[in-house]
């Protein structure tokens, strides 16, 4: 009996610990990790080559996206899909960013981010879902269409699907860790009223950290409120 007891006190502790691992772990949770625990520097404050975390609003440069299941203007967009499985395990079928080209304002500061390696976390704040008697919109169809994919299984039946988005739009607060470099716009192709900037890039042991998730964007040290 107590060896039972053992064995089944032994798989909980090792479920618990395989979901403790997946957690702590996962993109989300590092990404707001390290931004949650960084103090932000204002970017008037920014040295050339340091590493810091910096809060601002989005501001798009030219035509914004259009984030493919909301039609959302914005400057980024996350879109996730994942299909449910008979055993009722979700599968990821699609995962998708897309960077356009945009600014963080702080003040009259404003930053760039410059490059492809970002680690980010985006809320994903439009959901939806279908099934067998839940056709999919004609935005999501497209969507799937567009990548090879159908909403109907083998049957003709509608796969069950959920569908994730998250947009950075104009305005919007967004916290940022990068390497900082001061330089004129027309350096990295902005336009030239922009000025002076803060071109924000990743270095060979950390990527960019990228979030719009409120925790991230409180700003712990209160001699610079944002």
């Amino acid at each position: 009996m107590n060896s039972e007891i053992f064995l089944l006190l032994g798989i909980i502790a090792i479920i618990v610990m395989v979901v403790f691992l997946y957690y702590y772990f996962n993109k989300r949770q590092i990404v707001k990790r390290k931004l949650k625990k960084t103090i932000t520097t204002k970017m008037s404050d920014f040295q050339n080559g340091e590493i810091a975390k910096i809060v601002g609003k989005v501001e798009i440069i030219g035509e914004p996206l259009i984030a493919p299941l909301s039609k959302r203007k914005c400057a980024y967009y996350y879109v996730l899909i994942e299909r449910q499985l008979s055993s009722g395990r979700l599968e990821k079928i699609i995962e998708e960013e897309i960077t356009g080209t945009f600014v963080i304002k702080d003040g009259r500061n404003i930053a760039y981010v410059n490059g492809e390696n970002i680690k980010s976390y985006i809320v994903q704040d439009r959901i939806y879902t279908t099934g067998h008697f839940n056709n999919p919109t004609e935005n999501l169809e497209k969507y799937l269409c567009k990548h090879g994919l159908e909403t109907e299984g083998i049957l003709g039946f509608n796969e069950i699907l959920r569908y994730k988005e998250g947009v950075l739009e104009s305005g919007e607060t967004i916290a940022v860790i990068g390497k900082g470099e001061w330089k004129r716009a027309e350096q990295e192709k902005l336009p030239d009223n922009y000025g002076r900037i803060l071109s924000i890039t990743s270095t060979n042991a950390q990527p960019i950290y990228l979030s719009d998730d409120p925790d991230t964007v409180i700003n712990i040290d209160m001699k610079h409120q944002f």
